[in-house]
């Protein structure tokens, strides 16, 4: 198991961030669209904020050794926060949200070690690096589709980007859409910076990442680690995509898109 610290810590970066954008919205900028698709900023702040009283009372329920709350607790808490005001959300969205990180920091050494939290999705109870990691995934792709708003060129966070690019869950068979392959596989050798890796994305009936280059390889993609990361989130429109993005032989990025439609 790896340690959950630096996930912890970009955990305090993405709200740190977040939180003072969020902190100078007006009005007319809680109800700009977001990078996410039919949502404003405030809808996605309201998505953060139930998702941290979600996760903080998840977390709480290990610490105590008593099932998760139940899904018709989930549905109340979707509601209160769907029933509140644009300027509301934002407000709830930082208590919410620095609540659920200070608990994260408070979890002594020996409980990061040993704890184990239902997710009420994965089929197993999860270590805390897993269960960490699980949230900053939503909060530094959430974070990008409030910034994108008011910055075309925005990026994900270096910190939040160095524990996601190979960090465990994996999760693409369960966000990729292979039927849009239509029956024509491939290998392609995948190339990132900051951080560089190399590794293989294998497009089957099942949609894979391999951990080690491939010896043959249909064809290359060359891009940001942010980028693939975006790109496998369903986040890499034309106009979000950097100029550093470059693909050989069989490699379509817009077959890849359709692949990773997003969540």
């Amino acid at each position: 198991m790896t340690s959950p610290n630096p996930v912890i810590t970009a955990l305090r970066v993405e709200h740190d961030r977040l939180a003072e954008l969020a902190s100078s919205f007006t009005d007319a900028d809680l109800a700009q669209p977001s990078g996410a698709t039919r949502w404003d900023v405030s809808e996605v702040l309201s998505h953060l904020g139930s998702g941290a009283n979600l996760t903080h009372s998840a977390l709480h329920a290990a610490l105590d050794n008593r099932p998760r709350p139940d899904s018709d607790w989930q549905h109340a808490v979707w509601g209160e926060w769907n029933a509140m005001t644009r300027r509301q959300r934002a407000e709830a969205f930082l208590k919410a949200n620095h609540a659920l990180t200070e608990l994260l920091e408070s979890l002594d050494t020996g409980t990061r070690v040993d704890l184990r939290v239902d997710t009420g999705f994965l089929p197993r109870p999860v270590d805390v690096t897993t269960f960490a990691r699980l949230r900053l995934s939503e909060m530094a792709l959430h974070s990008w589709d409030v910034r994108v708003a008011f910055d075309d060129h925005a990026s994900l966070t270096p910190e939040a980007t160095r524990q996601l690019l190979h960090g465990q869950p994996d999760l693409l068979g369960w966000i990729s859409r292979p039927e849009q392959l239509d029956g024509t596989y491939a290998v392609i050798h995948v190339t990132t910076s900051a951080p560089e890796s190399h590794f293989t994305l294998r497009m089957e009936d099942r949609i894979s990442v391999d951990l080690r280059s491939p010896r043959e390889a249909d064809g290359t993609l060359t891009l940001p680690a942010e980028a693939w990361l975006r790109l496998i989130a369903g986040r890499l429109r034309p106009h979000h995509t950097p100029e550093a993005l470059t693909t050989a032989g069989v490699t379509d990025i817009r077959l890849l898109r359709r692949l990773f439609p997003g969540y």
